[in-house]
């Protein structure tokens, strides 16, 4: 019995050619598929720079408008911390004034009480 047949022939057993061949096609169609991927992303980086430069050029519009809103409200908060101040004064300034004023008719009807004490009753 002869052990070393050759066995290329016999069906379903390809043969070394073909197997190359068919180890061809697939790291063909790995690099096919490779590209495609590579491509796609590629694709998918340049939508991710347009928009971090889309959202770059919101934040500095906001960081702008911030600022702004944020100057405006110093201002209004000066301007009516000043009118609160000076409201203060004035009602100050009114109280101290009707003060004295009262001091000083209180004074008088002392002076005319005792000017007159009969008719203090």
């Amino acid at each position: 019995m002869n052990v070393d047949m050759d066995t290329e022939d016999w069906l379903g057993c390809p043969t070394p050619l073909e197997m190359y061949q068919h180890q061809c096609s697939i790291l063909v169609e790995e690099l096919a598929q490779s590209e495609r991927m590579l491509s796609r992303a590629r694709a998918n980086i340049a939508g991710l720079v347009q928009m971090n430069d889309m959202v770059m050029t919101g934040k500095a519009e906001a960081e702008g408008k911030l600022a702004e809103a944020l100057e405006k409200i110093s201002t209004l908060e000066q301007q009516y911390s000043f009118a609160s101040v000076q409201s203060v004064k004035i009602v100050t300034e009114q109280r101290d004034y009707l003060l004295r004023e009262n001091q000083r008719l209180l004074a008088e009807l002392k002076a005319l009480h005792e000017l007159h004490p009969s008719s203090s009753a």
